[in-house]
């Protein structure tokens, strides 16, 4: 069985990776793409009230279980697009551990910071500021197939730049370089 491929956005939140993961689904016309979203999983918990300590491992688990459910989907010819925030460095070197490093198209997500603030502000479902803090720590590691910027570009303008290179996926891609560089030389994630 042919693994499925794995379209991973990666930026903060508010930064439009929803928008454009809808869109994705709408203008791919090879294959049939499932949209996992990690707000999704976060979504699917109890709602009973945690500790501090309790909730990040809660959460933690969370994000470990999302992972393999990407990897999952893919290791049984799904093709998948994910909807995900890397703001601590364990996230980005869990999915290195899980997925198929050839099959993922490593997408950035960027907006400027100004603009975040306004989605936030407008959004309201999201701690002022969150973004922000954020901003720094999602695109770190600093290796992308291919980067948006949805100051500049519609969440359609993003979508059919993906499906344009989306064939054209370079080798290595970046997350098999991430590989080298997280699992191989020995560098902590």
């Amino acid at each position: 069985m042919t693994p499925g491929r794995i379209i991973f956005l990666n930026g903060t939140s508010s930064s439009g990776k929803s928008s454009i993961a809808r869109e994705l689904l709408d203008v791919l016309d090879e294959g049939v793409f499932f949209h996992l979203a990690v707000d999704a999983f976060n979504a699917m918990r109890s709602k009973r009230e945690l500790g501090a300590a309790e909730l990040d491992a809660a959460l933690r688990r969370t994000r470990m279980g999302f992972h393999r459910a990407i990897a999952a989907m893919s290791e049984v010819g799904k093709d998948v697009v994910v909807d995900h925030v890397l703001s601590e460095p364990w996230r980005l070197f869990d999915c290195l551990t899980v997925l198929r490093p050839e099959d993922v198209l490593f997408v950035g997500i960027h907006c400027l910071p100004d603009e975040l603030a306004r989605r936030e502000l407008a959004r309201g479902d999201r701690p002022p500021g969150l973004a922000a803090q954020q901003y720094e720590l999602v695109h770190s590691h600093g290796d992308y197939d291919l980067e948006c910027d949805t100051s500049t570009l519609s969440a359609r303008e993003c979508a059919l730049r993906i499906k344009e290179f989306l064939p054209h996926r370079p080798r290595p891609t970046a997350f098999t370089r991430l590989s080298r560089r997280y699992l191989t030389d020995g560098e902590s994630a």
